[in-house]
């Protein structure tokens, strides 16, 4: 990765009125109203920013937005980049390290997801533990940029625990149903098979999706902690599997997005960034 382009980047969003944050967010699919919430905003669209590439999925937005939430300084990424459209590890992963740039400490993540665990419903939250990298490269491979971070990166804590705990109990004093699982890749766009699916669940996945993984990487390499949560918007039962209706999984997302908002707010209450 070039680091001319993240500070340029970082210098055009900073002369936009952009300033330094602790927290970034990235929404997923159907995920994009927490913008709502937040004050003095300052929205700016993907294809004016420096070197970013532009979102190709009609249900994702396309906007960095910059504003307050309870107070706090936030960074949001309203849609994100996926493998399956045609872009490398690096370009999806850019926004990441322009993020750090700009002093993000904490980054959380949501995206929609299929439940692989058969005792999870469709419509709730799982909040994500672990994850198993399935995608055939990711954004480490090549020379390191000893300025972004270490050539071997640990990632025995890709998930951060003290934010773990500090959405659980979130969760817990809303009273919201929390699942906690493992995140397991697929590159898409195409939805499994049968025979994937119980694959998938034998290697250990409760949820399955697109996305999260090479942006959680790049920000563990960054020395940033993450946060990731799942919206389950399908139930992969391989014996009982019926043809996907994608609008049927925008609907879910966004009517569990309301949900999702109440968790993040509370959450962000209680972070000390």
């Amino acid at each position: 990765m070039n680091l001319l382009k993240i500070n340029e980047a970082y210098e055009f969003l900073k002369s936009r009125g952009v300033m330094h944050s602790s927290i970034g967010i990235v929404l997923g699919t159907g995920l994009g109203k927490l913008v709502d919430e937040l004050s003095n905003k300052i929205s700016i669209e993907y294809d004016e920013i420096p070197y970013f590439p532009e979102s190709t999925v009609e249900f994702h937005s396309g906007k960095l937005i910059f504003g307050k939430l309870f107070n706090k300084k936030v960074i949001i990424l309203q849609g994100r980049f996926h493998y399956y459209e045609g872009y490398n590890m690096e370009e999806i992963v850019f926004p990441i390290r322009v993020f750090k740039k700009l002093g993000v400490k904490v980054l959380i993540l949501s995206n929609a997801a299929g439940a692989l665990n058969l005792n999870f419903n469709k419509g709730s939250l799982m909040l994500i533990t672990d994850h198993i990298d399935l995608f055939p490269t990711h954004p480490l491979i090549g020379n390191n940029e000893e300025e972004l971070g270490p050539r071997f990166p640990d990632m025995s804590e890709s998930y951060n625990k003290d934010l773990i705990e500090l959405v659980k109990e979130s969760a817990k004093e809303l009273d919201i149903a929390l699942e906690k699982g493992v995140y397991v890749s697929a590159q898409g766009p195409m939805l499994e098979t049968p025979a994937e699916y119980r694959m998938l669940r034998k290697i250990g996945g409760d949820a399955v999706g697109m996305s999260t993984i090479p942006e959680v990487i790049a920000a563990r390499h960054l020395g940033i902690k993450c946060c990731g949560i799942s919206i389950l918007t399908d139930e992969c039962d391989p014996e009982n599997l019926k043809p996907i209706d994608i609008n049927e999984i925008i609907k879910i997302a966004f009517e569990a997005e309301k949900v999702f908002i109440r968790l993040v707010k509370e959450f962000l209450c209680k972070l000390d960034h």
